[in-house]
């Protein structure tokens, strides 16, 4: 058992977890204006990426950028991992591959707590991915606890690269956003990915 084979009625059921599916939970997150890079890359790369239409190219061509422009946004103090195995408890079926890990690290060479947000592609159906990405969220939950790097949030999103759902995890209840949003709304989705940084960041700061 590993990631992949949770849906979203059996991670319910295995970690006893409330869902809670009826939130605007970015609502009052405010736009933030993407780079000149990030503005030509999409530019460039969105109808290439709907055209081949392949898991691969939307990762590459859609997700990647928005992910590294966390990381710029944020003057590269935090992580970005891609196609990682995080295994945390087989026992459990915590196991397999991440498609995207941000952690609140700077360590680029491993995966280093505080896991904050994960990351799931999915070419075209978002909702089939929401049980796999709350597996992953949970792991990150379990690792951060047992590196004594314990954060009250997880945040998840599952997207196609052209559509964007988030997702929170606060201790065993998980939040699904009822907004999708979509690519050409990325100054939002950015916004949203920067929101659990900033605050770790002013957190460590203070």
């Amino acid at each position: 058992m590993a990631y992949s084979d949770f849906t979203l009625a059996k991670v319910r059921d295995t970690f006893q977890l409330v869902i809670d599916e009826k939130r605007n939970l970015f609502k009052e997150v405010s736009p933030i204006q993407p780079s000149a890079t990030l503005t030509t890359l999409l530019e460039e790369y969105t109808q290439l990426a709907t055209a081949i239409n392949t898991e691969k190219a939307r990762s590459e061509l859609l997700i990647m950028p928005v992910l590294t422009e966390v990381r710029r946004q944020l003057n590269y103090q935090i992580s970005l991992f891609s196609g990682t195995d995080f295994d945390v408890d087989t026992s459990k079926g915590l196991n397999g591959f991440c498609d995207f890990i941000l952690c609140g690290s700077e360590e680029q060479f491993y995966i280093k707590a505080p896991v904050i947000t994960i990351v799931e592609a999915k070419n075209e159906n978002i909702k089939s991915g929401l049980g796999q990405c709350i597996a992953t969220m949970i792991s990150a939950q379990f690792f951060n606890k047992n590196t004594q790097q314990e954060v009250k949030t997880i945040y998840g999103v599952v997207t196609s690269g052209t559509n964007w759902r988030f997702l929170m995890l606060q201790g065993v209840t998980a939040y699904i956003d009822i907004v999708e949003y979509y690519i050409n709304d990325v100054e939002k989705i950015l916004s949203i990915l920067l929101q659990p940084f900033n605050y770790a960041l002013l957190e460590a700061s203070s």
